[in-house]
């Protein structure tokens, strides 16, 4: 006997977007503007926008404010996922989660390699969940 796939087609998703940067505004974060833009066009909600300086215990306390909002299902952070010592959103965030779902960065990767080439590889490109959300992490999208 098979049984359906519990996801409905179409599902509405309400996302969070948080850019982490020390350097963007709501005017130059073109990265957190496109995820809006596409998120909306394929019909899912944006419940919540935030740029947040690239400290690991802001990143911390607003994954856990926004992981307690019921209105939420998924936390898109974008930004502070390369390798110098000031981009800290995969490690703060790594601690945190329950249950990582393998593959997701790899993929990332594979497919930001073959469309920009290996100068824009990261190595925070994650999706992962923590207290029945899912969190994704993305670099600042380097086409932009």
């Amino acid at each position: 006997m098979t049984l359906p796939h519990p996801d409905r087609d179409g599902a509405i998703v309400r996302c969070a977007i948080v850019t982490v940067s020390d350097t963007r505004t709501p005017e130059t974060d073109r990265s957190g503007q496109l995820i809006r833009q596409l998120s909306e066009a394929a019909g899912h909600a944006i419940g919540f926008y935030r740029i947040l300086p690239d400290e690991p215990d802001q990143i911390r306390d607003l994954l856990q404010t926004l992981s307690s909002r019921f209105d939420l299902d998924a936390i898109i952070f974008n930004g502070g996922t390369g390798i110098t010592p000031r981009d800290t959103t995969y490690d703060a965030i790594e601690q945190l989660l329950e249950k990582a779902l393998p593959g997701f960065g790899e993929l990332f990767r594979a497919l930001s390699f073959a469309e920009i080439g290996r100068g824009r590889s990261r190595r925070g490109q994650s999706q992962a969940s923590w207290r029945a959300r899912l969190s994704f992490r993305f670099p600042v999208l380097p086409m932009l």
